[in-house]
């Protein structure tokens, strides 16, 4: 490792000589100077790691040399020494981003980990994050092979996904790579347990998760009943709980969290299902035979969510929930735009529900764009794309403005997806679905060990095309993809995000009441 290079501007800087003695012996090289007008010129002359910055000095004070040297050089970090603790020149300081605050005087120990805090920063916790995984690693493999019930495997997955996020950024992909090894056992075991319960599920409600279309009835109406503030409902399309993790500290900005709670996407975990069940209250067979003008099977053409405004209104009718409320569908940036612009004028609503679908449109440009395959390369980028999404969309603009009016905020997605790897062959008739991660149609033929395959529909509250039809939903990360061109098939749709089959990541998810701030 190469030497750190230190300037350290203070006026008194002879009396400062045992700090830097001790420094130098810690084998950093320290550059001296006593003013701020020769600090600017060393500091452009010199590549330095670090600044030491005397606030309180003759001639150019700390906070004037502070703004001249991060206007030449704004990434190196600059830690400012006084002897005053008046808050101005604390929140002036921290305003310029300084990397840390002493107040005098200083020892040498306070310099040393100020240093190490600055510039040893991601080494440390990337060290200290590994040893505690591989502590971990072994406790998760054994519960692992304990997990029988879905509150078991909610924390597990909620533990997995922990690890992923605290590796991140860790210097050892080699922890990166063990913990992807530990999610995809995780999941093959996940896939096994769904085909052990799945159908147990839908036909005894009492001893199961709650489900798609319990989660308004159970969790969003009791918000509503309690008639203290106006309601933001958000359903995100296709939000997996990582995504959610990723910009959790920017909705932090605006609300509070008052209660979390994870619950699981029917099957398939698929727009048109999911969501239509969150919104109808029903199961896809129930509002097929309750509303047939309302419901399309997958191989019907048009729209398969176009009436989920209509839908909510009959289950908030059959929940004698008389509100005033409305329903809003933003699928592009102009008319999120538009309705943040005229969000004041829904304060007087008991419930405003919006479905924004960036996240799903994101996938399908992975799918089909090669800078998007690119940019959302893995569940890393995927998040980070997401981030970067949120925090420039008129949904956060949204947020901020129902913040100020005083709504709750609460917030859940249909389902999740998986970033899908490898094939598994499939055969069926022109009739069949055209999803990757089910099919459903007559005449399948498809690989056993690779999809839950339902004979009766019915039995998990789907409905069949016609008497014959079946549902097969593939497990891990695979992708259902035809025999016919296959090689062309696979090259196409590897390493892109789906959903509508089985895994942890599209099955648990999260719903979230918030309070303003």
């Amino acid at each position: 490792m190469s030497q750190i290079k230190i300037l350290w501007v203070d006026d008194e800087i002879d009396l400062l000589k045992p700090h830097i003695l001790f420094l130098e012996k810690k084998n950093y090289h320290v550059t001296t100077c006593n003013n701020g007008q020769d600090a600017i010129d060393l500091f452009e002359e010199n590549n330095f790691d670090i600044v030491f910055l005397d606030e309180n000095m003759p001639g150019l004070s700390g906070l004037e040399t502070l703004s001249e040297l991060k206007e030449k050089k704004s990434s190196v970090p600059v830690i400012m020494i006084t002897k005053s603790e008046e808050e101005y020149i604390m929140e002036e300081a921290i305003g310029s981003k300084i990397a840390d605050y002493l107040i005098k005087p200083v020892n040498p120990n306070q310099i040393l980990l100020s240093l190490k805090k600055n510039l040893d920063h991601s080494r440390l916790i990337s060290e200290k994050t590994t040893l505690d995984y591989q502590k971990e690693f072994r406790k998760i493999a054994m519960d692992m092979a304990m997990v029988n019930s879905y509150e078991d495997w909610v924390e597990l997955y909620k533990k997995l996904l922990f690890w992923e996020l605290e590796l991140e950024n860790i210097e050892d992909q080699s922890m990166v790579e063990i913990l992807e090894s530990q999610k995809t056992e995780a999941n093959v075991q996940f896939g096994k347990f769904i085909e052990r319960n799945y159908e147990d599920w839908i036909q005894d409600p009492a001893d199961a998760p709650v489900l798609s279309h319990q989660i308004f009835g159970q969790y969003v109406a009791p918000e509503i009943r309690k008639k203290d503030k106006p309601i933001l409902f958000v359903v995100i399309d296709n939000l997996r709980y990582d995504q959610w993790k990723a910009f959790e500290s920017i909705v932090n900005n605006h609300y509070k969290l008052e209660k979390e709670v994870s619950y699981y996407s029917i099957l398939p975990t698929a727009t048109q299902y999911a969501r239509n069940a969150i919104f109808s209250g029903l199961l896809p067979l129930d509002m097929e035979k309750k509303y047939p003008q309302y419901w399309k099977n997958d191989v019907e053409e048009g729209g398969k969510n176009l009436f989920e405004g209509e839908f909510l209104t009959e289950q908030l009718k059959r929940l004698g929930l008389n509100i005033k409320q409305e329903y809003y569908k933003i699928t592009n940036f102009k008319d999120g735009k538009k309705l943040a612009e005229n969000f004041k004028g829904l304060k007087n609503n008991d419930l405003t529900t919006i479905v924004y679908n960036f996240v799903d449109m994101l996938s399908h440009a992975k799918t089909e764009m090669e800078v998007v395959k690119e940019l959302a390369a893995d569940d890393k980028a995927y998040r980070s794309l997401t981030m970067s999404w949120f925090k420039n969309s008129p949904l956060l603009d949204i947020i901020q403005q129902a913040q100020k009016q005083g709504f709750r905020l609460i917030l859940t997605t249909d389902h999740g997806t998986i970033n899908c790897k490898n094939p598994s062959k499939v055969i069926g008739d022109k009739n069949t679905s055209l999803n990757l991660r089910y099919k459903t149609g007559r005449s399948l033929t498809y690989e056993d060990k690779d999809v839950f395959a339902i004979k009766d529909p019915k039995k998990i509250g789907l409905p069949a095309q016609n008497m014959s039809s079946c549902f097969i939903f593939a497990k891990n990360d695979l992708f259902l993809a035809y025999v016919n061109n296959f090689n062309h098939y696979v090259s196409y749709y590897r390493n892109t995000y789906q959903h509508g089959g089985i895994s942890l990541e599209e099955m648990i998810i999260p719903f979230l009441v918030l309070e303003p701030r």
